[in-house]
C-alpha cells in the first residue's frame, strides 16, 4: 500500500489545549449543569479527547448561590456521612449545605459526576466556584459560554 499512513494522535498534558470558561449558574438546574461541567472538565467536547489525560478546560462558575433544584429536593434529599466514631452518623440536606457553603456543595455535586479515580482529583482542581458574580481570574481572559447550547 503506497498511500499515506494513518496514525492515532493521543493528547498528553504537554499537547493539551486548555481554555478558561466562565459559566453563570443563575437559575440553572444543578444536576444538568453539573453533568455538562463534568464533561467540560474532562474535555469530552473536544475532538482531541483522551480518556487517561487531563485535556479539559478550566471552568469558573459564578453566581453559585442562585442555582435551582427541581421538586422538593432541597429538603427531601439527604446526604449521609460518618465520622468513624460511635453515633457519628451525620445527615445534611442540600438546603443546609448551600446555606453553609454553596461553593463546596457545587464542587461536591460535580465531583460525583467525574470518574472515580486519581484523574478526578486532578480534574476537580480545574473547577473554580464563586457564590457572587465576581471572580479573580480576569487575567486568564476566560470566555463566557451558555451551557444551554451544549448538548
Amino acid at each position: 500500500m503506497d498511500t499515506l499512513s494513518y496514525k492515532t494522535i493521543s493528547t498528553n498534558a504537554a499537547t493539551a489545549q486548555k481554555e478558561w470558561v466562565v459559566i453563570d449558574a443563575t437559575d440553572m438546574v444543578l444536576g444538568r449543569m453539573a453533568s455538562k461541567v463534568a464533561k467540560l472538565l474532562r474535555g469530552k467536547y473536544k475532538p482531541s479527547f483522551t480518556p487517561h489525560c487531563d485535556c479539559g478546560d478550566n471552568v469558573i462558575i459564578i453566581n453559585a448561590e442562585k442555582v435551582k433544584l427541581t421538586g422538593n429536593k432541597w429538603t427531601d434529599r439527604i446526604y449521609y456521612s460518618y465520622t468513624g466514631y460511635p453515633g457519628g452518623q451525620r445527615e445534611a440536606t442540600p438546603a443546609s449545605l448551600m446555606q453553609k457553603s454553596p461553593e463546596r456543595y457545587i464542587k461536591k455535586v460535580v465531583k460525583g459526576m467525574l470518574p472515580k479515580n486519581h484523574l478526578a482529583d486532578k480534574l476537580i482542581d480545574n473547577l473554580y466556584v464563586y457564590a457572587g458574580s465576581e471572580h479573580p481570574h480576569e487575567a486568564q481572559q476566560p470566555k463566557t459560554i451558555d451551557l444551554n447550547l451544549i448538548k
